[in-house]
This record gives structure tokens, sequence and C-alpha cells, in this order.
């Protein structure tokens, strides 16, 4: 070991998210000794909250399901929404995320399967019935003890609980896969291990500084370090710096995490940064603990501002919602209003999940006979909310929003209900008792960071690749910019940006 090193490797990984993971294990499969560094004592970030619907278009994994996907289709979909400023990672992106899932899906530890949720807008190329998929559930036996590695379920990990005796599902089977595949591979772990700093020698990155329980260490990377810790949505200092709506307690990242040293780190080394002002957005569900819980899937109900009116289709996509409650005016908090059709339940989802009597006694819920005693309990006009409820009531009646057009697009009426009425996503508001839940704006993690080229190489102030610096995930500026293209973009693109990183590093 040279002097000055506590540890040497050929590739050093800072996170533990999807993108992270999945660059660790091509680095690993290719023989290169690599390590993960993970500043909290669990893997997965905010990835293992997720569903881990990962958006790669034109893979195995569609032809299977018959699909008729085509790595055109998906092109003219990203270029329609996101335009040309990316055009090259974008490129990029559609052309290796075959390979990818090809060398994931080799390893017997990996297993994907589509499962239909559609892209969420309606432009050229889109698949109305979605081309993301999702890992298979991973019996917690073929886990065994690395169980213990990873973060469990957001309900789960707020209160401290492990894995139930179950299988792992969702982010949990995707991080798990994952991290058997790795350490099947010869690859290795730190925990508590937070980096800080990035060592810089003759102008390239050689390594990283952290800070861990026994104090300072300094990591070796012969071949390059692969920055994939997450954005810095919990840093409420860096949200206010950088202008982005919302605030960090609100995120739905776990807590310790994801507070932006690593690209400050970056930065600090001669790093360009972008899209900082930007975030994956949704409306957030108040809890009786002042968290928030992801809210998707409204299948009644409507949302109203401070003055007790509608301002958007409620059904939209969540980001589009909360892009919606980010825009000016009384918009934050909201309060999603909805009746006793479901016996006084949430007419959504809600992750966490909310339980009517604990939020009705903490007050982040109220419950009303009338919908004037309801706006008296949430401070709206109620001769606005009365309107608002008529308006809507109408507009059931006949299946036609004509204010926001709610239930017109094939999204809006994936998550909903048959019922009487002629428009699925428009139900009447006429079954008192009626509910009123605040919602604040949330997010799914911060998408502006450092610039990277096609290759996952980090990009200094003058444009140029800094040598023996890569990032993927929330910790890169997102290609999809100021939209989200479809469900699982963000761990699609880390993933495959990680395995790209890791290529060059070889090259």
């Amino acid at each position: 070991m040279a002097a000055g090193w506590d540890e040497e490797h050929d590739v050093v990984v800072v996170g533990s998210g999807a993108g992270a993971m999945a660059g660790a294990l091509v680095a690993a499969k290719n023989g290169l000794r690599t390590a993960v560094l993970e500043k909290t004592d669990r893997l997965g970030g905010t990835s293992a909250y997720s569903g881990a619907a990962s958006w790669l278009p034109d893979t195995a994994v569609q032809d299977r399901a018959g699909l008729g996907d085509s790595r055109a289709a998906a092109r003219t979909y990203l270029r329609t929404l996101v335009g040309e400023a990316t055009a090259e990672r974008q490129d990029a992106f559609l052309e290796h995320a075959p390979a990818l899932v090809s060398l994931l899906e080799a390893d017997p530890a990996i297993e994907f399967e589509w499962r239909p949720f559609p892209d969420y807008f309606a432009a050229p190329g889109r698949m109305e019935r979605g081309r993301s998929f999702v890992p298979k559930d991973l019996p917690r036996e073929q886990l065994g003890d690395l169980a213990a590695l990873v973060r469990p379920a957001v309900h789960l990990d707020r209160r401290g609980a492990d894995h139930p005796d179950a299988p792992l599902d969702g982010g949990r089977a995707l991080i798990g896969r994952l991290l058997l595949a790795y350490r099947a591979a010869g690859g290795a772990v730190r925990t508590g291990t937070a980096v800080d700093r990035l060592v810089v020698e003759g102008g390239r990155v050689v390594g990283v500084e952290a800070r861990t329980g026994a104090g300072r260490v300094r990591i070796a990377a012969r071949r390059g370090v692969l920055l994939a810790a997450g954005g810095f949505e919990r840093s409420p200092e860096l949200r206010r710096e950088h202008g982005v709506p919302g605030a960090a307690e609100a995120s739905m990242a776990p807590e310790g995490t994801n507070t932006g040293e690593v690209m400050l780190a970056a930065v600090e080394a001669g790093a360009a940064v972008d899209l900082m002002d930007q975030a994956w957005f949704c409306p957030g569900l108040v809890l009786p603990d002042d968290r928030s819980a992801f809210v998707l899937g409204l299948r009644g109900g409507f949302v109203v501002d401070g003055a007790g009116q509608r301002y958007a289709n409620e059904s939209l996509p969540y980001d589009r919602m909360g892009r919606e409650m980010a825009k000016a005016g009384n918009r934050v908090p909201s309060y999603f209003v909805f009746d006793s059709r479901e016996g006084g339940r949430l007419p959504a989802i809600s992750l966490p999940s909310a339980e009517p009597a604990e939020n009705l006694a903490a007050g982040t819920w109220v419950r009303a006979d009338t919908l004037p005693e309801l706006a008296a309990l949430i401070d709206v006009p109620a001769d606005a909310l009365v309107a608002t409820a008529k308006r809507f009531n109408e507009f059931a009646e006949t299946g036609t929003d004509t204010d926001f057009h709610r239930g017109e697009d094939a999204y809006d009426r994936f998550f909903t209900r048959p019922h009487e009425h002629p428009n699925p996503a428009l139900v009447p508001l006429d079954r008192p008792p009626f509910h009123a839940a605040r919602l604040v704006l949330s997010d799914l993690g911060t998408k502006g960071g450092l610039r990277t080229d096609p290759a996952g190489r980090v990009l200094g102030v003058d444009g140029a690749p800094l040598p023996g610096l890569h990032a993927t995930g929330n910790t890169a500026a997102s290609l999809a910019r100021d939209v989200y293209p479809g469900p699982g973009i963000p761990i699609g693109t880390a993933m495959v940006f990680g395995y790209l990183a890791v290529l060059a590093m070889m090259s």
C-alpha cells in the first residue's frame, strides 16, 4: 500500500443507491477491486424506498412482455419532452440500456419483470401501458445476512424497524439483488463512511477522504471515483442557496442522507454544476409525526389551495402535480378534500400509509358533516369550497372536467376504480362526513448536480472532463432537465450512467 492511504482500490463508488450499485457491480464483474462507501449504516438510499421502476427502453424485458417497444420510439419521446440540450446523453442512455440489462440479467441474482405503468406525457413515442419494469421479489432467505445491510421500506425505516419476515419487494429487492451479485463478484462495502473530500494529484482525482467512527480515512482509487451519493434535498442551506422549491424536512429522502457534501467536494475540485433549482417533485401528505408521505394515484376527491379553489388536474403524474403546487399562489399547504365513499380512508396511494384515526387525532386531517364546517377547520372561504365542490360534482355527472381535463389521459385513469359515473377519474363528492388532508410540496430528491458527459465523466468549469472523476444518479444533473418523462427514469438513467462511467474507467 502506497504511503498515506488507508485502503487502495481500483474503483471507489460513493453512495449505494441503484446507480451506485449497478456501477460497482460492473466494475467488480470486470475484475476491478471495488469498494462501495456509504455514509449511513444501510445501503440503498432513496432507491430502497422506491417501487424500483426502471425506465430502460427496448430491452429483453420489454421483448418478453411483447410490448413492441423500440429505441427509436423512446428517442422520439425523450427528444419531444426534453429537447436537444442533453441530446448526446439521451442517445448514450438509449444505446446502452439494453446491454446493461442483459449484463444484469445474466447474473443469477438479478431478475426483472415488466408491470404496466404508463409513461407520464401524451407525447410521440409514449407507451400508454408503460415501458418500465421492476425486480422480482427477493426471498429474504436468499439474501441471508446481507439483509441487514439493505435499508427497509420507508414506513419501517422511519420507526427503526427491520424488514418483515417476507420477501423483499420494490427498491429493497433491487438493492438486495444488486448487492448479492456484487458481493459474489468480490466487491467490498464500507458503511458509516461519509466522503467529504476528493484527493487530487497532478490534476487527477486519485481517491477520497471520509469520516468514519474510527476517525478520518484516505481511500485510493487507481482507476477512478464514481460519485452516486444522491442530491442535496436534505440540506436547508443548499436548497435556499439554489432556490429549490419545498423544504428539506418535507423530502422523502431518508434522514441523515443527501445533504450535498459529496457534490460540494467535487465543486471544490473544479466541477461544474447545472439544474441546481430542480427536483423530482411530488405532493407530500403531512403525517402525525410532521414528516411527509409520498402521495400519488388519486382516485377520488380534489385538491384546493388556501382560497378553497382547485388549481390543477389532481390525477396528474406526481412531479407534474408537484410543479403545479410550486407555482406562485397560496398552494402550500394545499388540502386534499374527499368524502366517505371509502369509509373515511384516503382515496389515493400514500407511502407511508395514512391511518385515518391517527391523522384525525393529530389534526393533519380534519372531518366535518358539511363543507362549510370543513372550510372553517382548514381556514378557507366556505363559499369558495362549496362552489368548488358543486362545480366538481357537475363535472362528475357529465364526465368532462372543462377546467383541468381530469380523466382524459391514460395516466389519469390508471389508478381509478369503476363507478356509476361516466369518467372514472371524476367521483362526486357527496357522501358525508367530508375530510381534508393537509398537503405540502415534497420531492423524491433534487435533480441538479454535477455536469457530466455521455460517458458519465464529470466536467470541469471549462467544459473538459476531470480525470478520474465520474458521477451518476442525483449527484449528477439529470438528462431529463425539468421534466419527469416516465416511471423509473431516475433509476434507469442512474444505472446506465453508472455502467458507462465504469466502462470509461476501463478504457
